[in-house]
């Protein structure tokens, strides 16, 4: 039987959801305050996703939902049907705005459900406070659903304003390896994304690795265009198969400096989607875009 517990500790800054299934050692822990994301996952005894810690929240994004815009636009600035727009710059080093708006935000609990097989847990954030560089209101639904080598994220973005906004989301999960060097990711790419040392997306160029590659010691920040929705994680400790719904798909590939961790981040769109295009969905008042990210975990 899975087991569904809310933890709120406002003095601490504290606001989680767990799910836990004893039996099956699948576990779960969902941060309301740090925009619904998933800040732990442990599905059949393994540690897929786990604590960044000594890195912040605030320096990783680790788990975030990346909405209205995933990776970065160039100085914050863009141009929608005529007009000028600016976020504000969140990556002052580089001067960009980086991975949206909601990654912060406080998600309300509006259903919840606890089986013998699966818990199911689904959040809701109404934005109705415009911003300057995103004069728009929406909504952003959350779902996940956790069974015991699974983890569906299911996403609908409501337009609830009158007017049309562009848009695109990513998600940003870290996974853990038990050794990293000796883990593989595997997919169907053959372009990738040239960058700029201001990471801005400057080219889209050929990809020589088309069907993946040994991490190695490799340095990551790269982009690549899918050819299929389909991305395997092999590590010496389980094998991770990430699933998308979206048709045109893009993944970025990072490695913090932390050992053995890897951020592989499904997106609909890439760096500076709002100025370049590519990838970048429009939604027209009261339409809802749906996207389902699904992880299998095999030991």
């Amino acid at each position: 039987m899975y087991i569904i517990k809310h933890t709120n500790l406002p003095s601490e800054d504290q606001n989680y959801i767990e799910i836990q299934n004893i039996k099956e050692a699948s576990y779960a822990k969902i941060y309301l305050n740090l925009g619904g994301s998933l800040q732990e996952l442990v599905c059949e005894n393994q540690t897929i996703i786990k604590d960044l810690s000594p890195l912040s929240y605030r320096d990783t994004y680790a788990s975030s939902i990346l909405f209205p815009f995933a990776n970065r636009i160039k100085d914050g600035k863009y141009k929608f049907k005529g007009k000028t727009f600016q976020f504000d710059i969140n990556e002052k080093k580089l001067n960009n705005a980086i991975h949206g708006l909601v990654y912060n935000k406080t998600f309300e609990v509006v259903d919840k459900k606890a089986t013998e097989t699966y818990a199911s847990i689904k959040l809701e954030y109404q934005e109705e406070n415009m911003s300057n560089g995103f004069p728009f209101k929406y909504a952003v639904y959350l779902e996940y659903v956790l069974t015991k080598n699974t983890l569906d994220l299911n996403i609908e973005i409501k337009n609830t304003d009158l007017k049309t906004f562009p848009f695109t989301i990513g998600w940003h999960p870290y996974f853990l390896s038990k050794n990293l060097c000796e883990s593989s990711i595997i997919f169907d790419s053959n372009k990738k994304l040239k960058l700029d040392h201001r990471n801005i997306t400057d080219a889209v160029i050929s990809n020589k690795e088309v069907k993946g590659f040994v991490v190695d010691n490799k340095s990551l920040d790269d982009c690549f265009i899918l050819d299929s929705n389909s991305v395997l994680f092999k590590t010496p400790n389980y094998s991770l198969i990430l699933k998308s719904s979206e048709k045109d798909s893009f993944l970025q590939l990072y490695t913090p400096p932390l050992e053995n961790t890897m951020a592989i981040e499904p997106t609909t769109g890439v760096s500076d989607s709002f100025n370049n295009g590519i990838g970048l969905k429009e939604l027209q008042p009261s339409d809802v875009y749906s996207v389902k990210w699904s992880l299998k975990i095999d030991k």
